[in-house]
């Protein structure tokens, strides 16, 4: 599955890369989604990979708050690259004439770097955070990685303000970008709604299917590990679903753009064996 997923995401990368036709504003995001999905399992998946031929499930205390560190950092930059992709659906949808000139490459640019510096930020936040704490010795964590709230639990010294920090956070930087999501398509719909034919709404939504299966996958899998945590109150339970969305959706992401795409499709073609196809015509898609 890791393979799987470090294959699917470079291609899609190198996709985007190499054809000219793809040079826009939405791909260029998919290519950083794709980006950050590769980097995002590599965060984890590796080291317990090594775990099992090892048969050792030793951390050292630095590269478990390292892991801390970049999986914070990726899986926020999710949040907001998804986000800032719905918005670009919204723009290409409900202002077709407009697009390039608001979604211009100095846009494109500042929304990639506002995303990644403040994912960032808060990663190096949290990190800090956890190393104002204590922990016992022999600490184990019931998890396959190290994951920030199981961290903190399991320390021996007062977590409240890591908590404090950590909700906080939570709640600005996982609801502000889907609230920005729920948004922008809640205004694709009515747009789509105005269009009088069929094949016309058929098309307006074709352009932001793939993008809105990704958004329900990743949204779905996360708020079910976290509900399951609230409800059953088992760590390991919760450690088994958090494959789903470290390892499962990163993995699905590539098939899903490259099965629902014909952009994609040709670009994976041409890229591959050299088949000559026909770039996209019209409006972004």
């Amino acid at each position: 599955m890791y393979l799987i997923t470090l294959l699917g995401n470079l291609l899609i990368i190198l996709a985007t890369i190499s054809d000219s036709h793809l040079h826009t504003p939405m791909y260029f995001f998919l290519s950083n989604l794709s980006f950050v999905d590769i980097c995002f399992t590599s965060t984890t998946i590796p080291k317990m990979l090594v775990n099992i031929q090892t048969q050792s499930k030793a951390i050292r205390y630095e590269g478990c708050i390292l892991q801390i560190y970049f999986f914070t950092l990726f899986i926020v930059l999710d949040n907001f690259l998804l986000a800032v992709m719905a918005y670009d659906r919204y723009v290409a949808i409900c202002h077709p004439l407009h697009y390039m000139v608001i979604m211009n490459p100095y846009l494109c640019g500042l929304l990639a770097l506002a995303s990644w510096t403040t994912s960032a930020l808060n990663s190096l936040l949290q990190s800090l955070m956890v190393l104002r704490l204590s922990f016992c010795s022999n600490l184990e964590i019931p998890h396959f990685f190290c994951e920030l709230n199981q961290v903190v639990h399991h320390a021996c010294s007062d977590t409240f303000l890591n908590d404090l920090v950590a909700c906080l956070a939570t709640v600005i930087l996982a609801g502000s970008p889907l609230t920005g999501i729920l948004y922008s398509y809640s205004r694709i719909v009515s747009s789509i709604r105005a269009i009088s034919s069929a094949q016309g709404k058929y098309k307006a939504f074709s352009t932001c299917a793939s993008h809105l299966s990704v958004v329900s996958l990743f949204y779905g899998t996360s708020l079910g590990v976290y509900l399951s945590a609230a409800v059953t109150q088992n760590s390991r339970s919760v450690a088994t679903a958090s494959v789903m969305y470290t390892v499962v959706t990163p993995m699905l992401n590539p098939f899903i753009y490259s099965l629902r795409n014909k952009d994609i499709k040709s670009a994976l073609r041409r890229l591959l064996w050299g088949t000559p196809g026909k770039g996209p015509v019209g409006p972004p898609q």
